[in-house]
């Protein structure tokens, strides 16, 4: 479901890297982020639309975070927990072209269940 082969194999580094490490620091950027930088220069990139930038600031909101930020990965699964349900991403996300997978539905129940993010295999089912 990625935007290129590039931009995939960035996003499923992060993503091992946040699963099997989850002490590991982030930092809370406004604007283009680890991923964007894969993003494949041909396409129309929409990591600076108003409109992300908005769903951006409601999720932090939601969870209680501020760009600029660094926090442990460990620490936003738990704010995930304590702030978020599933049923949020309909209204978070309601614009957002991914949401019709299910996907981020499924992260929160299974945060919410203890059992993190998505083994690598599970996400190219």
């Amino acid at each position: 479901m990625g935007y290129s082969e590039e931009y995939v194999e960035n996003m499923t580094r992060v993503h091992q890297h946040l699963r099997e490490q989850p002490e590991a620091w982030i930092l809370i950027v406004h604007g283009p982020d680890d991923l964007c930088a894969k993003f494949p220069e041909q396409q129309v990139c929409h990591c600076e639309d108003p409109h992300i930038f908005e769903r951006d600031a409601d999720i932090l909101r939601t969870v209680g975070l501020d760009v600029g930020q660094r926090i442990r990965w460990s620490e936003v699964e738990q704010r995930i927990r304590d702030r978020v349900v599933p049923e949020d991403i309909a209204r978070v996300c309601s614009t957002c072209s991914w949401r019709g997978y299910g996907v981020c539905e499924e992260g929160v129940r299974r945060i919410h269940r203890g059992e993190g993010l998505y083994f690598v295999n599970a996400l190219s089912r």
